[in-house]
């Protein structure tokens, strides 16, 4: 339990550290992001396959395949019935322009509201991970989501400076949508340690909100900026790295 509850913190708290980084530089290069959030994208792609899609075939015996497909796509299809209600970070950001610069107070509430609402199947995902017993997959799983807060944290700060919102309350609002997935960690692993029949689902569901969440958000977004190619190659390097570290500690 202690171990879980230090990784939901560090899940939580790399949106934090993400929102000291656009604190201190204002202007994050477009460039630097999206290698981090491609490499990001590539580990979290890792970690959905063999940390929840694969185990959750494996628990769900001979309905497995069944179990395995309806849960990714109600996963999905959750996050795309939030995603109507409320759009996330590239429809309401989006690019340099006007609109983003003279944001209203009013907008970038919502714009906190999104990251904080679709910050909570990302923490849930994160819980998930740890019912299947596999400490060193669920590590992993922690491990892609916190680095995609990273930049996410990174890239709240600018329109909600630009509001005129202070700069104390801005870092109280990156905060609260840390702590949002603090919160979905713990209770993704309560979920499945109280209710066992339901881990393969549930392993599922997760890797099927990460999988929407990679394709519809954050490939996306890397490759927004011109730099197509080197987001590509993060993104594969990511997906190696989380490979090879599978392996190695299997």
């Amino acid at each position: 339990m202690k171990l879980v509850l230090l990784t939901a913190i560090g899940v939580g708290g790399a949106t934090i550290f993400g929102s000291l980084i656009g604190f201190a530089f204002k202007k994050v290069s477009h460039h630097f992001s999206d290698i981090v959030l491609s490499f990001a994208a590539g580990v979290m792609l890792a970690a959905a396959v063999l940390g929840l899609v694969l185990p959750s075939l494996e628990y769900g015996g001979k309905y497995g395949l069944l179990i395995t497909i309806a849960g990714v796509f109600a996963g999905a299809v959750c996050l795309n019935l939030i995603d109507k209600l409320v759009p996330h970070l590239h429809r309401l950001v989006g690019n340099d322009t006007e609109e983003h610069h003279n944001a209203n107070l009013s907008k970038v509430l919502l714009f906190v509201a999104a990251i904080a609402i679709h910050n909570l199947p990302e923490g849930i995902a994160a819980g998930v991970g740890f019912g299947s017993g596999d400490t060193s997959q669920a590590l992993i799983i922690a491990g892609g989501i916190a680095l995609q807060n990273i930049p996410e944290g990174m890239v709240i700060i600018g329109p909600m400076l630009a509001a005129g919102v202070s700069a104390r309350k801005t870092f109280i609002s990156a905060m609260i949508t840390g702590l949002v997935e603090v919160a979905g960690t713990l209770i993704g692993y309560f979920a499945v340690s109280i209710a066992s029949a339901i881990l393969p689902f549930a392993l599922a569901f997760a890797g099927g909100t990460m999988l929407y969440v990679i394709s519809d958000e954050m490939i996306p977004e890397t490759h927004a900026h011109g730099n197509e190619r080197g987001a590509t190659y993060a993104l594969l390097a990511g997906f190696c790295i989380m490979l090879a570290t599978d392996v190695l500690l299997g």
